[in-house]
């Protein structure tokens, strides 16, 4: 049988007493849990990590199961896999993923010969003869071997030709970088090695001037879909090596 309650102790006593036991985010309780138990901490301090699925990997060094080429049904030419990486010498097909994916957190590694230049895609549709030509790019790139590297619109981190990140971020050549890209509606953000270095809306009067100003303005599909295909650059010279591809979807 429940404690009776004193009757010197005011009722509403007892109720501010009992609410100061629940943990809140900032609190004393435990960092990020709310009263209810769910975790409301960000993996870096912007985005929420409820409502995400479980991580899946995309490659874990020993499948590329989850690859075709773009418009293609295997995966084309250039690529293989080397120590545990997918892996690329000079000139190999664009890849995307055989799913699509609409809202989604994508990270990976990734390094880069000397003079190397990549890039990620996502939201590609199979319209016209590249994925670049409907899909955002995360830009992969040697910043001080390659000379996009001297353009910060076109540096490593940045959404290619669009938004800028700041220099000094990514690591030399030859060495590994990490990168993170969320994806939620028309909110993205890229993260280059640890530090968010490009945020922007899709379809925002921001987003639709510069895209009126850079070379995309032509291209009528870019940048529209709300799903598509995670895609892989290949069509540049230099050798590129990825590992710990992995994806979750947000809802």
């Amino acid at each position: 049988m429940p404690r009776a309650v004193p009757r010197q102790v005011p009722i509403l006593a007892l109720a501010f007493l009992l609410a100061g036991c629940v943990s809140t985010p900032g609190g004393n309780g435990a960092p990020g849990v709310n009263g209810s138990g769910a975790n409301t901490s960000t993996a870096s301090g912007t985005m929420p990590t409820t409502n995400a699925g479980p991580w899946r990997a995309l490659f874990d060094g020993t499948s590329t199961d989850a690859w075709r080429a773009y418009k293609g049904t295997d995966l084309g030419h250039g690529w293989r896999i080397e120590d545990g990486t997918l892996a690329k010498s000079g000139d190999a097909s664009d890849l995307v993923t055989k799913d699509t994916f609409g809202d989604f957190e994508l990270e990976w590694e990734w390094m880069l010969s000397p003079g190397g230049n990549s890039g990620v895609f996502y939201r590609g549709v199979e319209q016209g003869d590249y994925v670049y030509s409907t899909a955002p790019e995360y830009q992969l790139l040697d910043d001080a071997g390659h000379p996009d590297g001297q353009n910060r619109l076109t540096s490593a981190g940045s959404a290619y030709g669009l938004y800028a990140p700041p220099a000094g971020v990514v690591h030399p050549a030859n060495t590994w970088n990490a990168s993170r890209l969320v994806v939620r509606g028309a909110h993205v953000e890229h993260w280059l090695n640890g530090q968010k270095v490009v945020e922007y809306e899709l379809w925002s009067p921001d987003w639709e001037a510069r895209v009126k100003a850079s070379k995309f303005a032509t291209w009528p599909g870019f940048g529209r879909a709300t799903r598509g295909y995670i895609g892989l650059q290949g069509d540049h010279p230099g050798d590129l090596r990825l590992r710990n591809i992995r994806v979750r979807e947000l809802r």
